[in-house]
């Protein structure tokens, strides 16, 4: 989440290959959530933002330029262009707003298992690291700054169809700053995970068996209340609708005490892989 000033509202930041054969897109989420930010005037947060995935990213440096569209009385809209190799590959709006009061009102969290002895998806991809194709086996065990446990059992290699929400808690692997702009960042970068995996849990489908090809198209996320990312928040993710080579997912981010802090909504390409005949 570290940009380079490069010149006036532009930004540079480097990338981070996860194993993923695009750049993550979370990365690119937070990373032009910073910039966007960076021109934001102060007192003013972010409360909401629009993107679109317009091209794969390579894992190499991405710039972004800010475009300063409206200071208001109390919003803010800046709209920000990722660009690698002199391509558009990525654009988002964002908003920003006064601090200010008014009526309040959310969905209750789910009543599930806290993260306390749930298994991390860190040791799941130890347990099955045989079975991963050669490339993904390194990236696998590569250290990682947050920490994802799954509520609901999954076998990842051979799921079951299931219906309804799944939930994930997330956390810091390690304390952050007292900035809240970096928490969102990053939970704007969580959001992006296993998000599209909620269309294909209907299904019974599996990333790493290669029954679906899944790529983000679009994100849109607000933030409700502040939190911290570095003690657990839980995510709760379903999927209304696929169809069209398309599934629409949602999620929400609890704090460990109830309040909803976050709100996300993506869809996704799902098209299942073209497998070649054997000779």
């Amino acid at each position: 989440m570290q940009l380079e000033e490069i010149g006036p509202d532009r930004f540079q930041a480097q990338s981070d290959d996860i194993g993923t054969p695009a750049v993550f897109g979370g990365q690119v989420l937070g990373q032009a959530l910073m910039a966007a930010s960076r021109t934001a005037p102060e007192g003013r947060a972010i409360h909401s933002l629009h993107a679109y995935f317009l091209l794969p990213g390579e894992h190499m440096p991405i710039q972004y330029e800010v475009d300063r569209v409206r200071d208001g009385g109390s919003f803010s809209m800046r709209r920000v262009t990722a660009r690698q190799r002199d391509k558009i590959i990525f654009e988002l709006t964002a908003s920003f707003q006064t601090a200010d009061t008014g009526p309040e009102h959310q969905f209750p969290m789910a009543q599930v298992a806290g993260p306390e002895g749930l298994v991390s998806e860190y040791a799941q991809r130890q347990a099955i690291l045989p079975m991963l194709p050669a490339f993904l086996r390194e990236k696998a065990l590569a250290p990682r700054g947050l920490e994802f446990r799954r509520v609901q059992d999954v076998d990842i290699l051979n799921p079951k169809p299931r219906e309804g929400a799944t939930q994930i808690w997330v956390k810091a692997m390690d304390a952050l700053p007292d900035d809240p702009l970096m928490h969102r960042a990053l939970l704007a970068y969580a959001s992006d995970h296993g998000l599209l995996l909620a269309a294909i849990a209907p299904h019974g489908l599996s990333l790493l068996r290669g029954d679906i090809r899944l790529a983000s198209i679009d994100h849109a996320m607000w933030f409700h209340r502040d939190f911290r990312l570095d003690d657990w928040l839980l995510y709760d993710i379903d999927s209304p609708n696929a169809g069209g080579a398309r599934g629409l997912c949602r999620g929400h981010f609890y704090t460990r005490d109830g309040r909803l802090v976050a709100s996300t909504a993506q869809e996704g390409m799902m098209r299942p892989w073209i497998k070649k005949p054997s000779a």
